[in-house]
């Protein structure tokens, strides 16, 4: 099987590894990858959001399994090109994308689909701000304003704060830059990440993870891509999971189908676990960058295989997966003044270790590999539990040095002791 995946994240650089371990993938490449991905796959410069430059390459390849890892492309009907000139794709289409696309289009589809979420109010009209903000937040017995933005922000288009006049500057800011605006009702409760391989109805669930979007210990800080993850999950029962995919998953799946849109990919739920049950916070239409990296680090089961019976519509017919023992901790790396506009270019030592996942890296031409983008690197370490598993991710993480970086010491530290509980 030749696999072409397309993206430059850590992310892909975790498929990358994955797929390797599967027998029947023979030949990979990637495009455009980073430093790291580059000893993995051949490399390939295209713009991934050109649909005729995805196929021609992958044509040119000789592919037979195309994985698209960001949402920018899908949103923008990659996936659907692909298919069109013949060639298997693990990735949704441009119109069943929307689930993450568009918020307000995922809200009406669990609505139909009877799935509980938190109480929403699209605002596209500046002079209805106020009012609107009014009737979210905690003047409403909420415990926050939560404000996001209703297309895609790469995770950063969300404020959830108690401070009205944060949360008001928020939104306008959104509203003058033409975007309209979600404000939702707080959800309480620990957050779950579960990905799921879809194919129409039939749904296959991974591990689930939890990941940390703030940019600071003890959650603190400005809203993140993402700076770690871990799984699996031990505070949350397998009866809980149980019901996540009964209950969410599986309507959600066969509402798309109903309307028309029917989901062939990663459809990735994140949840609150709240006082009244799980509640879906997002839907996402493909692996989520930090999770994946931990999630696939644990999985046994033969990649390459379970992408390709997706996306061929042989799902149903796989069997069940098979995971590794043990847990996994992701820390990433992130570069100065991260989340803000990162400070690039810094040469980065160390990073050339096994379990380092690269992202926001490129090699000079004198060799040296060095920093470019906010979120450098993740880092991955495995062990018996989460003790063991985060001990060994930050051993890693010191050996590893980039000027004015920065990174969380806590990722996954409240589940190793015991602090989480629904």
């Amino acid at each position: 099987m030749r696999v072409l995946v397309i993206g430059s994240g850590a992310r892909e650089h975790a498929l990358l590894l994955a797929l390797r371990r599967d027998p029947q993938v023979e030949e990979m490449a990637i495009a455009p990858g980073n430093a790291g991905t580059a000893t993995l796959a051949d490399q390939y410069e295209v713009d991934i959001t050109s649909r005729d430059e995805v196929v021609k390459l992958a044509q040119r390849l000789g592919t037979d399994l195309v994985v698209v890892g960001p949402e920018v492309p899908l949103v923008l009907g990659v996936a659907d090109a692909v298919r069109a000139a013949g060639i298997a794709c693990f990735g949704p289409t441009k119109d069943a994308s929307r689930i993450e696309g568009s918020k307000a289009f995922a809200k009406d589809v669990m609505a139909a689909a009877g799935v509980r979420t938190a109480g929403s109010e699209i605002v596209d009209n500046p002079a209805h701000l106020d009012a609107a903000l009014d009737r979210f937040g905690p003047p409403a017995g909420q415990a926050a304003w939560v404000v996001k933005d209703d297309g895609l922000a790469a995770g950063k288009g969300v404020v959830v704060t108690a401070d009205r006049d944060a949360a008001r500057a928020h939104a306008a800011s959104l509203l003058d830059s033409g975007h309209p605006v979600l404000l939702e009702s707080f959800l309480d409760g620990p957050e779950v990440s579960l990905f799921c391989v879809v194919d129409g109805e039939t749904v296959v669930p991974l591990l689930a993870a939890q990941d940390f979007k703030r940019v600071g210990d003890g959650d603190s800080g400005p809203n993140t891509g993402g700076m770690g993850a871990y799984a699996p999950l031990p505070w949350l029962p397998e009866a809980v999971l149980t019901q996540i995919v009964d209950d969410i998953v599986k309507p959600v799946a066969a509402e798309l189908v109903a309307r028309g849109s029917s989901f062939a990919g990663l459809l990735y739920a994140g949840l609150a676990i709240t006082s009244n049950g799980p509640a879906v916070v997002e839907f996402n239409c493909r692996f989520g960058d930090p999770e994946t990296q931990s999630v696939l680090t644990l999985l046994d089961s033969p990649l390459g295989q379970l992408l390709m019976a997706a996306a061929t519509g042989e799902l149903a017919s796989f069997g069940d997966l098979h995971w590794r023992d043990g847990a996994a901790v992701t820390v990433v790396l992130a570069a100065e003044n991260y989340p803000g506009r990162p400070r690039v270019g810094d040469i980065i030592v160390g990073s050339e270790a096994d379990g380092v996942l690269h992202a926001g890296t490129a090699r000079r031409g004198d060799g040296a590999i060095v920093s470019s983008g906010g979120r450098v690197l993740s880092v991955v370490g495995t062990g018996a539990d989460l003790t063991a598993a985060r001990e060994a991710a930050y051993a890693l993480m010191k050996s590893i040095k980039l000027p004015g970086s920065h990174f969380r010491t806590d990722i996954g530290l409240a589940a190793a002791e015991g602090r989480i509980s629904i």
